[in-house]
């Protein structure tokens, strides 16, 4: 089943094993990036595949299975793990099993004002929320999810640039030439194409894949937060509480860009059906489950929106088979460092795709709902979006602002200053005459199609 633009909201129509291939390559687009937080904070990469699957599914039922979303490892709260249990020994390569805990309780703490939000919307309504974020806003937003993201693509491209131009190569050409499946499937022909060719430079080391175990447990109990209470240290707890928290008020901005990018990207307004409120509460309790028990934040994932616009397979239920493929497969050591010794120029060129699906997703956003860039406000509000998410990203290693407020330190993502500056400007500054006032034109409810259709009708039953 599709619609006029020709995505397939029903993969059913493509067969079941077809279905299959597309939810393992929801779960490749994802695990590069997915894996790379817990090898930055020393969480574990099984208990990380796990809950990604269970937060997905998490997600996917308290939204009503509607959203096409998947839920990876965030990587907003990296600088809040450093903070509060940096790596140990001289190459920063050992996992700080003692306050890796604390951590973890902190961003569990952060997901609650997810939580809070979601209860706010429902009981106020989500357009006196949404009438912050105008195209104007979640536009340049979506474009700079994108470039803040390419970098590290590019990054892991510099590890050998023959074997990322074959992955960018392979994918264009299968889905811009390519027949029946290969069309829809080109992200796992491309990985699949450029790992081979990656084996003569020597680029894979297949010793960790033959000392992992073929089946194991993703979670050991001292790695969740419950291990804390055996002997709790209040003070950390309360620092870790304290640093960790503010840091979801970047995400939550995230998370409605995340949100009107797949809007946009699938042709339907998952803002307003299944609503804001149930797709915070969903990327909230993800986040503390997985928290509690010792993996990363979960975030709507980037990766995955860049495959639903390359594929136009816009059926959440796909989504559903790659989480449930993620938690098979965390129960499998070795299959967790097989996708692991990926080659990372691979992954790079397959990113470099995705995430300029994400940016032009934002274009396409900004072009449908007619925003008028003759306008002063309006080019004012995106070149701060974009200039303090871009910049402030490559300003330091860390890529974000750094202060102080009594003894707490607080870190935001350039992300996070742009998109705040830009919801700001948007609420202060005044609307001239006649100007664009936010209303999407990109997606509507059934119930506003219904009205446009019976408005129709009726003119032109009076015109006969």
């Amino acid at each position: 089943m599709g619609d006029k633009k020709g995505g397939i909201y029903d993969a059913r129509t493509l067969g079941y094993p077809k279905m299959f291939v597309l939810g393992l390559q929801h779960m490749f687009a994802m695990f590069g990036a997915t894996v790379l937080v817990p090898a930055l904070t020393g969480l574990s990469v099984s208990a990380t595949l796990l809950f990604a699957g269970l937060g997905t599914l998490l997600f996917h039922f308290l939204t009503k299975g509607k959203v096409p979303a998947f839920l990876g490892s965030s990587f907003a709260f990296i600088g809040g793990y450093a903070a509060i249990a940096p790596l140990l020994g001289e190459k920063q390569d050992i996992p700080n099993k003692a306050l890796l805990p604390y951590a973890c309780l902190g961003v569990a703490a952060a997901g609650c004002l997810y939580l809070v939000l979601a209860a706010l919307i429902k009981a106020f309504g989500q357009k006196r929320v949404m009438r912050f974020f105008p195209p104007i806003v979640t536009g340049p937003i979506i474009i700079a999810i994108g470039l803040t993201l390419s970098s590290s693509a590019i990054t892991n491209c510099t590890q050998n640039w023959i074997v990322a131009v074959l992955a960018i190569l392979v994918v264009v050409v299968c889905n811009v030439f390519g027949k029946g499946m290969i069309k829809i499937v080109p992200i796992i022909l491309g990985v699949i194409v450029s790992y081979i060719a990656a084996l003569p430079f020597g680029l894979v080391n297949f010793t960790k894949v033959k000392e992992a175990a073929w089946i194991g447990l993703p979670v050991a109990f001292d790695d969740t937060v419950f291990s804390i209470f055996k002997s709790p240290d209040t003070s950390l707890i309360a620092t870790a509480i304290i640093t960790i928290m503010p840091i979801a008020l970047a995400t939550m901005v995230e998370h409605i860009g995340d949100i009107s990018a797949i809007s946009s990207t699938t042709d339907r307004n998952f803002i307003e059906d299944p609503g804001l409120h149930r797709t915070l509460l969903g990327d909230g309790l993800a986040t503390i489950l997985a928290s509690l028990f010792g993996a990363p934040a979960n975030t709507t994932y980037g990766e995955n929106t860049g495959v639903l616009s390359l594929t136009k397979v816009y059926d959440p239920k796909v989504i559903r088979i790659a989480a449930v493929c993620a938690i098979l497969f965390s129960f499998s050591p070795k299959f967790a460092a097989l996708v692991a010794s990926m080659p990372p120029a691979t992954v790079g060129g397959v990113s470099i795709v995705l995430y300029g699906m994400i940016s032009a997703v934002g274009v396409r956003n900004i072009v449908e709902n007619q925003v008028d860039f003759s306008k002063s406000r309006n080019i004012i509000i995106a070149a701060l979006i974009l200039g303090l998410s871009i910049g402030i990203k490559y300003h330091n290693t860390l890529g974000a602002v750094s202060f102080s407020i009594g003894s707490v330190n607080i870190s935001l993502s350039g992300l996070a200053v742009g998109a705040l500056v830009g919801i700001i400007l948007n609420a202060v500054l005044p609307l001239e005459e006649k100007e664009y006032t936010g209303a999407r034109k990109d997606f509507k409810s059934e119930e506003e199609e219904a009205e446009e259709k019976k408005a129709k009708d009726e003119k032109k039953e009076a015109k006969a």
